[in-house]
């Protein structure tokens, strides 16, 4: 295995993981297990969205796990989405949420930025991987 296929399933993994969380919380919303202080505050609809990018990032992961083809460009994408997802929800959250929420939001917003970081980087020279 290349340093730069080894290097994009670590990122994988750890996009897998941040996948893995937003189910979590994705299934407490629409169960009702967490809910707002506000009325304001959907958590049916906090879950909706947690779900839709759970499945964003779990697909972006798959294709770098797999080496296909863009994987990379289509895993930035996925990352910059699930950003663009978490910095909505913390306003709504900030706005209505439980403290579990913006703790939620607080911690996973700069998990991604790392990771969007990790994927920007190019590959080390000598080795090749499509965009």
């Amino acid at each position: 295995m290349t340093k730069t296929a080894n290097r994009q399933r670590r990122i994988a993994v750890a996009m897998g993981l941040e996948a893995a969380t937003l189910a979590v919380m994705a299934f407490l919303h629409l169960a009702g297990s967490l809910g707002g202080s506000l009325s304001s505050f959907s958590a049916p609809e906090a879950g909706l969205a947690e779900a839709v990018i759970c499945l964003v990032l779990a697909y972006g992961a798959t294709g770098l796990m797999k080496g296909r083809p863009r994987a990379r460009a289509v895993a930035i994408a996925a990352t910059v989405f699930a950003i663009a997802g978490f910095v909505v929800g913390l306003g709504e959250t900030l706005r209505g949420g439980q403290p579990l929420d913006i703790a939620y939001h607080l911690t996973m917003l700069p998990l991604l930025a790392l990771t969007l970081r990790a994927l920007a980087r190019r590959p080390e020279r000598g080795t090749s991987t499509p965009v």
